[in-house]
């Protein structure tokens, strides 16, 4: 069809028809004179939709061509004043219409135009013109006529990125590209294969062509992944999200039945007939109560618990603390109830061994209380179930506790997304290579997922659940065991599924990358935080020799307070310092005070590895001095070695590894259970740390200036007769 009539159609002059050609890519050049009708017919819709003109469309069906198309006198009216033409000469307008595009216009009454420098002549070079352009034309429309391959359309979503060209929206869909473009130009847009449009646009295409689309997630960030900042990766809209079932820890001390009771869940769902019931043990399983599914993580205790919290793995819902009726709250109970506060999760109390005849309800429900779990039957907050792993008595009712208490949070995840899920435990298997026990946080875990988890990458290639049943996909909540690991992953380590092994073998570049540029952290960093008010409470792990000394140091800490900044005792116990006491520790970002207790080597070395201080103190005024300076910023981040004491080494009585019983004589100052340098011929040979301190056969804790000692070090350099053991211990300084 000519320009021409496009524009008598629309009631515009040609001028005006080519300035809006001009606005927007239809594909027509600026010397085109004829369009195929198809593109005539969305030009005239588009531009009636955007002037608000009313066009007999029945002039493009072939019968009308060449009559005068109705244009609305609202149009009219509402035409700016520099294109009204004069209503007094209507026809004057036509005329000149005419007579600037030359349509219909005698050639005798056509001025000659000058000669064409080129050979040819000008009906030659117009012969030309035109055979060219019907090429063009036949071109375009052979192309538009190319088989597709792909005419069947996806079931289900089909996930589309921000921006798409037409021809991937069309692949992605399975619908030809002709009816993709047909569809555009019904909405009035104008696009070629190769140009793109955004989401919006692609929706409301896809939903007049019957396909379902989502938005495809936005990629994730090495920074969330290295951090372990779980919250952030599966972080989405609310409209996205569905109940997922609970994750559920069980805890307690270890002969509390804490084991029978998980065994018990597990006999009570498994189907009754079913040939050898749980077949193997992979860390996490699921079962089934009033048609809901519940997460168990099979875990030897808090322990495992604490670790993943302590690599930044936050993936349990809610904790089951069990408690004996005969023994009630232990020690380990203790420590089990502070790790799941810690953590911030909903708590439920199972009071187990209610058949046995030294059951004291009341008792351990009393007990209970005084750690701050006051039981609902009291006028608390603390669901309390009673229960027997022997005789499955109260059973049923702790799950529907669970159920209940999940209900009450409403947890929820995303399955139509890529998936995200945390490493609960790793193995080397000799047959299946590295393996990997996952719980999916959010989105839909399947076979063949390309993938990044921690240190190393790879690709799904089996997953089994706790029954040894091979699976295709894995809903969130859901426990299984992962096989296609390029390298064994740690316990936290979080495994996010992208699109291809391209992008995962780029994202893990960048993580090691990162890993390799960073610097473990230390006290001298949580010391920069506190002080910059980055981080407003100091949270600590207390250990003391007596239970008077850890009580008084307890409530002194908890009043050392500023206006911004506080300390948070979230565990206390006697003894020596524990790996428990340290991994909690991490998983809190705090650090460890001990009072006159010892810290075994092994607990040094794995406070070491995880950056966690543990401060040691034998006056009580000194721990609150630099605690309360700790928290008002008087500290600076500069670590010293004060010197406290000098010893002459007089004799070496055992030495092993790295151990060594000396004895030697005070030459100033104090000798204490600090550090120390080894110095012979007046330089620094190695160092070491006095683990005990003895006068005669009598434990000391300082020897003074002047006096006799013998004391058990720690130091991987020999010591020997002659040797100055310089004795130090660490400090921060003061602002001035």
């Amino acid at each position: 069809m000519r320009l021409v009539q496009v524009a008598k159609a629309l009631g515009m002059s040609g001028q005006d028809l080519r300035h809006e050609l001009g606005l927007v890519d239809f594909g027509v050049k600026p010397s085109d004179r004829e369009i195929p009708d198809n593109l005539a017919q969305g030009v005239a819709r588009y531009l009636a939709r955007k002037h608000k003109l009313t066009v007999d469309f029945s002039i493009f069906g072939g019968e009308g061509i060449g009559e005068s198309p109705t244009v609305s006198t609202d149009h009219v009216k509402e035409a700016p004043s520099s294109e009204r033409p004069s209503e007094a000469a209507p026809a004057k307008e036509i005329h000149i219409l005419r007579k600037l595009t030359l349509d219909d216009v005698p050639r005798s009454r056509i001025a000659p135009s000058p000669k064409p420098k080129a050979k040819l002549s000008k009906e030659e070079q117009e012969e030309l013109l035109r055979e060219k352009r019907a090429q063009t034309l036949l071109a375009k429309k052979q192309a538009e006529n190319i088989p597709q391959e792909q005419i069947k359309k996806k079931e289900g979503s089909v996930i589309l990125p921000v921006q798409i060209t037409v021809k991937e929206f069309s692949e992605k869909a399975g619908v030809q590209i002709p009816l993709v473009i047909q569809v555009l130009m019904k909405n009035g847009i104008m696009a070629t294969v190769n140009q793109s449009i955004d989401y919006d646009t692609a929706a409301i295409i896809a939903a007049d062509l019957g396909v379902t689309v989502e938005r495809e997630e936005s990629g994730v960030k090495v920074e969330d992944i290295f951090s372990r900042n779980l919250e952030e990766l599966i972080k989405d809209d609310a409209e996205n999200l569905t109940e997922r079932s609970p994750i559920v820890v069980v805890m307690g001390h270890v002969d509390h039945g804490k084991t029978a009771i998980l065994d018990a869940i597990r006999e009570t769902d498994v189907v009754k007939g079913e040939a050898g019931g749980i077949t193997q043990h992979i860390g996490a399983y699921q079962v089934e109560h009033d048609g809901k599914r519940i997460t168990f993580l099979d875990t030897p205790g808090h322990e495992a618990f604490t670790a993943m919290r302590a690599r930044g793995a936050q993936v349990t819902d809610i904790a089951v603390i069990v408690v004996s009726a005969e023994e009630g709250v232990k020690a380990t109970t203790i420590e089990a109830i502070n790790h799941a506060k810690d953590a911030e999760v909903p708590i439920i109390v199972a009071i187990n061994k209610i058949d046995k005849p030294n059951a004291d309800i009341d008792r351990v429900k009393g007990e209970i209380a005084s750690q701050g779990l006051q039981p609902e039957e009291w006028g608390g907050k603390t669901p309390v179930v009673l229960c027997s792993a022997l005789t499955k008595q109260g059973i049923k009712d702790l799950l529907d506790h669970i159920l209940l208490v999940a209900e009450l949070h409403g947890f929820k995840a995303n399955p139509n997304r890529r998936a995200i899920a945390t490493v609960i435990e790793s193995h080397l298997d000799a047959s299946m290579g590295a393996l990997a026990t996952v719980i999916v946080n959010t989105g839909t875990l399947r076979v063949g997922d390309a993938f990044v988890c921690g240190g190393t990458a790879g690709k799904i290639r089996a997953m089994m659940d706790a029954r040894g049943g091979r699976l295709d996909s894995v809903l969130p909540s859901g426990a299984v065991r992962v096989s296609g690991f390029q390298g064994i992953p740690d316990v936290g380590d979080i495994l996010q599924v992208l699109s291809s092994e391209r992008e995962a073998k780029e994202l893990l570049k960048e993580l090691v990358e990162r890993r390799q540029s960073q610097k473990k952290r230390s006290f001298i960093d949580l010391v920069s935080r506190l002080s910059e008010g980055k981080v407003l409470q100091l949270k600590v792990v207390l250990k003391a020799d007596t239970f008077g000394s850890l009580e008084a140091i307890r409530m002194a800490l908890e009043r050392q307070a500023t206006s911004e900044t506080s300390a948070k005792v979230i565990h206390s116990a006697l003894g020596a310092v524990s790996e428990s006491d340290v991994m909690m520790a991490a998983a809190s970002d705090g650090v460890v005070i001990a009072f006159n207790v010892p810290v075994p080597t092994g607990v040094r070395e794995t406070a070491d590895h995880e950056g966690v201080s543990i401060r040691e103190y034998d006056i009580i005024y000194k721990l609150l001095e630099e605690v309360g300076e700790l928290l008002q910023g008087l500290l600076e981040p500069e670590e010293l070695d004060r010197v406290v004491g000098h010893l002459d080494v007089k004799g070496v009585f055992y030495s092993h590894k790295n151990e060594q019983v000396v004895g030697g004589k005070v030459l100033d100052g104090l000798i204490k259970r600090v550090l120390f340098k080894v110095m012979r011929e007046g330089k620094e040979v190695g160092t070491g740390r006095i683990t005990s301190l003895k006068h005669v056969e009598k434990d000391i804790k300082e020897a003074k200036e002047g006096s006799e000692c013998g004391m058990r070090v720690e130091t991987n350099t020999p010591i020997i007769i002659g040797d100055t053991l310089e004795v130090f211990a660490k400090e921060f300084k003061k602002k001035k």
